[in-house]
């Protein structure tokens, strides 16, 4: 086989999303109390804040930036660091431009091998590196202001190169985590992330993540970088976590 179609798609609109979710719980102990995917980030926000992992200004910074970033969206026009953290809370210590909007939508992507890629495009995104790594549903058996199944996928999809990674998409439904996400891969300050945006600015649930990977290689497709980085994520504050590395050759 020389090609394959991968998709999903999400109407969240549909549903109580944040209920739902809670049934990604552990069924005994943790799913009864219904826990909402935003109480859940905000206690892990809570965490990293009063550890000084992270502070809020940096948060709001994520938010902005994604914010500004995103073609599709109402930019926060004259927006500042201290702008958006007088908003009130939504659930503290989170604001509203702390947590991704609900978003019905779809991503589709082809795969292609050998000379059918080549046939496909001109400047194909090669797969180099590929790893998912599973943490405990247990959140209180985590550290949840560090992500090591994210570590750990990234040290296997980069080879433990990093350095080399000029764009990253990573899926953060929340502004704390992308933070979490960009020490765990290990990714400096010379590496762009989300300059889609990113989930802040959509949140099309049950294909984010395959949409990070595509916004990811769209870089590759216009030549505007040869070695990127994507990530994908499910289950409650970053329990599962994947990795993928595109390179254009």
């Amino acid at each position: 086989m020389e090609t394959a179609l991968v998709y999903g798609f999400g109407k969240s609109s549909a549903g109580t999303l944040r209920r739902v979710l809670a049934l990604q719980t552990d069924p005994y102990t943790v799913a009864p109390l219904w826990p909402d995917s935003v109480s859940m980030a905000g206690l892990q926000a809570r965490f990293g804040l009063d550890a000084g992992t992270w502070t809020a200004e940096q948060m709001a910074q994520v938010a902005l930036d994604s914010l500004n970033a995103a073609p599709r969206v109402d930019r926060i026009e004259g927006g500042s660091i201290e702008e958006l953290l007088e908003r009130p809370y939504f659930a503290e210590p989170l604001r509203r431009h702390d947590i991704a909007p609900i978003t019905d939508g779809a991503s589709a992507i082809v795969l292609a091998a050998g000379d059918r890629a080549r046939e496909l495009r001109e400047r194909p995104a090669w797969i180099t590196g590929f790893e998912h790594r599973i943490e405990t549903p247990v959140l209180g058996a985590r550290d949840l202001t560090t992500s090591p199944s994210t570590a750990a996928s990234a040290q296997a999809a980069t080879g433990g190169d990093t350095s080399s990674i000029e764009v990253a998409e990573l899926y953060a439904p929340f502004s704390h985590q992308q933070l979490i996400l960009k020490e765990a891969i290990g990714l400096g300050d010379a590496t762009r992330i989300n300059p889609s945006g990113g989930a802040l600015a959509a949140n099309p649930m049950f294909s984010a993540g395959l949409e990070r990977i595509g916004f990811a290689a769209r870089h590759i497709f216009e030549g505007n970088a040869s070695r990127v980085l994507a990530h994908a994520t499910s289950g409650p504050a970053l329990q599962q976590n994947l990795v993928a590395v595109l390179e254009g050759k």
